[in-house]
């Protein structure tokens, strides 16, 4: 029996797919289940399990966008397993080249001989070269007697300067994922779409080193999560949101649709590029089960694991380019939230208290708004109100009870 494997729904809205990678080749046995390849969506990554045993045969390439419902793949579920370790293909009888008898002369090709016609380009390839600013001296044709013809110009590459050094000055090109196109088109389109402004500010972080260094261990040790500065944020997060609705809110064509909740996407380098996990109700969280719901979906991202409907939805972003050892930058809006809040690194910088310059450890945190529903004044408030609490957490996110609150 022959089953035709068919391409399914990773989710709603997607209609097609990109063969990213193939894990199994052509006439291979696969055992059901078995991954047989990487596909790509415009939302993350999925392996496509084998449906039934038996001899595979693939009707696709890698890079080939396949509609959802396609084909992709025939399985011979009739065809026997093979023994032990044997390939289910058989080879084909690699044919003995005749031995070269020792007598018989090998003919060297002569190498091209500069002829009058080296270094000239017939009409056609020398407007070619002309709007390509190449001279057909700096090409070897490929014509009669070393002329360049069209060919040899629609093919010519204009120099990058010239290579003093003699060093190597390759290029090479690569197919952007599917992953990486849908990120890039959404990119581009908040930066054209949106009223997109950034407003800044500076979070001394010296509370929040003082709270992890009392509690990390205590904190690790019960819970069997780390406590990072990821649970603070998302906590200060939702306490401006429910200041600051607005912010939590999206344009849905003429009305402005404010929600109730805080889904909050967590922005995170995966194989594949950037992911954004959501986490779903984050308002309703401890600090415990924010930092247990980051480190399980970053892990999932990291592992290629992540679901379509992990990264669905989400009210609000917060992305961390410290990590990397950003300063300072102005991160884009995830469509079709109106907000992101960036992090970044966070550097011992001289600060004024109670009239001393003092040394103190300064994070800069970015809000990126989209202008059409947030005013300047919620944006600014939202980030004070944002500050404010990473500055006292004990007060506005802990109610004055830190051990309560971490769960100690």
């Amino acid at each position: 029996m022959i089953l035709e494997m068919k391409v399914p729904s990773p989710g709603e809205s997607i209609t097609e797919v990109e063969i990213a990678t193939w894990l199994v080749q052509d006439g291979d046995y696969v055992e059901k289940d078995q991954a047989i390849a990487e596909v790509d969506s415009d939302k993350a990554t999925l392996e496509l399990p084998a449906e039934m045993s038996g001899v595979i045969t693939l009707k696709a390439e890698e890079g080939d966008a396949v509609a959802v419902g396609a084909v992709v793949c025939l399985i011979d579920t009739s065809a026997a397993k093979p023994a032990g370790d044997a390939p289910a293909k058989v080879a084909e009888a690699t044919p003995q080249t005749a031995p070269v008898a020792a007598s018989a002369p090998v003919k060297e090709t002569p190498a091209a001989a500069t002829s009058y016609a080296t270094g000239t380009a017939s009409p056609a390839a020398k407007k070619i070269l002309a709007e390509k600013g190449i001279s057909a001296s700096e090409i070897v044709g490929t014509g009669k007697d070393g002329r360049v013809t069209k060919e040899d110009a629609v093919k010519a590459v204009p120099s990058m300067g010239t290579n003093s050094t003699g060093g190597a000055r390759t290029t090479s090109r690569s197919k952007l994922s599917m992953l990486r196109r849908k990120v890039a088109e959404r990119l581009v389109s908040a930066k054209n779409e949106t009223a997109m402004l950034t407003t800044f500010n500076e979070v001394d972080m010296g509370p929040i080193f003082a709270l992890r260094k009392q509690y990390k261990e205590a904190f690790t040790e019960k819970h069997g999560v780390g406590l990072g500065f990821m649970s603070f944020f998302t906590k200060a997060v939702i306490r401006a949101l429910e200041l600051y609705p607005a912010v939590n809110s999206m344009i849905d064509e003429k009305e402005m649709v404010t929600y109730d909740f805080c889904d909050i996407s967590i922005a995170v380098s995966g194989p594949k590029g950037l992911m954004v996990p959501v986490i779903r109700n984050a308002e309703n969280l401890s600090f415990r089960g924010i930092e247990a719901e980051v480190k399980r979906l970053a892990i999932r991202a990291r592992d290629g694991e992540i679901t379509v409907d992990e990264m669905t939805g989400g009210t609000f972003t917060i992305t961390n380019g410290g990590v990397f050892g950003s300063m300072l930058s102005t991160p884009i809006i995830n469509p079709p939230q109106s907000a992101i809040l960036g992090m970044h690194n966070i550097v011992e910088r001289p600060v004024v208290k109670n009239g001393a310059i003092v040394v103190a450890p300064i994070m800069y945190v970015a809000l990126s708004y989209d202008h059409r529903i947030i005013d300047g004044k919620e944006s600014v408030g939202f980030l004070v109100a944002v500050k404010e609490a990473l500055e006292d957490p004990t007060t506005f996110l802990m109610d004055g009870d830190q051990k309560k609150a971490l769960e100690l």
